[in-house]
């Protein structure tokens, strides 16, 4: 009786400890998301040799000690930013191949999302756009590694899609690499250059209206480019 007694509690013990455990993991992952999100707008506002670990920790509300102990150098912490930024980047990006690999996608449809879910992400996360623009402007010298390793395959089976609709008729022939690298050039420019293309619209910031406008303009540019027999 006792023994079953001691069991149960050790086994009370034991559940109670993992409980807390859990709810120190999500209190810390909750915390460092927090100062990421603080992060990324500083280093896009600042770059990064600009951007001190104490105006972080101050926008976040914390000590420099106490942001240290999650984030225990600068450039750790600019990776995790820049890893959040891929992260959704990449995610973006995925609805032209998943949509491929369905087989039922039309292809203008899929590089109606696409262009549409790029410009989006400018739209929602222009601090997260202008980071990685700066960063690969700079040379990528402190996250190069992970555009190669993240990136060039996600490009390359874009790549296939355009190459299977080229092959099948489907679209025009192409070149896939640099009409991607112009949809991410005209997309991201709304968040890297919104605040020139507000001036030149006389206006304070660019407005929803802005963005459906570019959508449409460039989905047109992207499908005649891509239109079998044009």
């Amino acid at each position: 009786m006792n023994g079953k007694n001691g069991k149960n509690g050790k086994n009370g013990k034991n559940e109670a400890s993992a409980t807390a455990t859990s709810r120190r993991m999500q209190n810390r992952d909750r915390l460092e998301a927090d100062i990421a999100a603080v992060a990324v707008r500083i280093f896009a506002e600042c770059g990064y040799e600009g951007t001190s670990v104490a105006a972080i920790a101050e926008g976040a509300g914390l000590s420099k000690q106490n942001l240290m102990y999650y984030f225990p150098t600068k450039q750790e912490l600019y990776r995790r930013v820049l890893d959040d930024v891929l992260d959704e980047w990449l995610e973006r990006m995925s609805s032209l191949a998943q949509g491929a690999a369905d087989g039922a996608g039309d292809p203008a449809d899929l590089l109606r999302a696409y262009v549409q879910a790029k410009l989006r992400f400018s739209q929602e996360q222009p601090y997260a756009s202008r980071v990685y623009a700066m960063e690969v402007i700079g040379g990528a010298r402190l996250y190069g590694e992970q555009i190669r390793e993240r990136v060039v395959p996600v490009l390359k089976r874009d790549i296939e899609v355009f190459e299977s609709w080229i092959a099948a008729g489907r679209i025009a022939a192409v070149n896939a690499t640099h009409l991607l690298f112009a949809i991410w050039a005209m997309t991201q420019s709304y968040a890297d250059f919104a605040a020139q293309m507000a001036l030149v619209l006389d206006r304070r910031q660019l407005l929803d209206k802005d963005y459906r406008d570019a959508g449409d303009t460039i989905v047109r540019l992207v499908l005649a480019a891509t239109r079998p027999g044009g």
